[in-house]
């Protein structure tokens, strides 16, 4: 009798031990599988102000993602110190000319932690390198009349940055994406201030991605 108790007190919970055993081998859920292809704007906050962006993607694989990208933005000068007038106008004194960057830039995009992190929450790596046109206007016009007088310079750079993708839509693309551009001038330098020139700028961003996948 005493055996037959030891038995089945021995079986039971051995028999529930097992039962939790083969549950721990049920195959973790798949990832999600978003569409390929997303086209959609940015927009930036930098040290120098904000610019606007338009973004295509289009992902190889679930690691991989090319891009292509352009954008526009304001650069300024490292000593640039703004003022406010009794009217409340801003000013710089000494400014020459207000720059507008406008990168167009090819880059690849590398997904991080795709198996360690939920799918709502994607981050990623990205570089992008290409060509750069920097627009001067007269900073003694008025700030859209001056864009007749406007001069292009041309240069190479590109950026480097760190972000993520958010949330489980797959028609609806939200990100954010921190940035460091660079741009390095082939011709003219650049004047900002009077007699300061510029042969390369460079700034952080902080940039908001919104956009459709398709």
């Amino acid at each position: 009798m005493h055996r037959l108790i030891f038995l089945i007190l021995f079986i039971i919970p051995t028999a529930f031990l097992s039962a939790q055993e083969i549950g721990e081998l049920v195959p973790p859920k798949p990832p999600e599988v978003f569409p390929s292809n997303a086209w959609g704007f940015d927009l930036m906050i930098g040290e120098s102000g904000f610019g606007l962006g338009t973004f295509y993607r289009k992902q190889l694989s679930t690691k991989f993602t090319l891009f292509a990208d352009i954008s526009m933005s304001e650069a300024k000068d490292e000593r640039e110190i703004e003022y406010i007038d009794p009217y409340g106008q801003l000013f710089t004194i000494g400014k020459k000319n207000r720059v507008f960057m406008v990168p167009i830039l090819f880059g690849a995009q590398l997904r991080l932690f795709e198996n360690e992190l939920a799918d709502n929450l994607r981050p990623y790596i990205n570089i992008g390198v290409g060509p750069t046109i920097a627009l001067t206007t007269p900073y003694v016009e008025e700030f859209f009349k001056a864009f007749s007088y406007s001069q292009a310079h041309y240069g190479v750079g590109g950026y480097a940055g760190f972000g993520a993708n958010f949330g489980l839509d797959k028609n609806n693309l939200i990100g954010l994406n921190v940035r460091y551009y660079y741009t390095d001038f082939l011709d003219d330098q650049v004047e900002i201030l009077n007699g300061r020139y510029k042969d390369h700028l460079g700034g952080f961003y902080v940039t908001l991605n919104f956009g459709f996948m398709f």
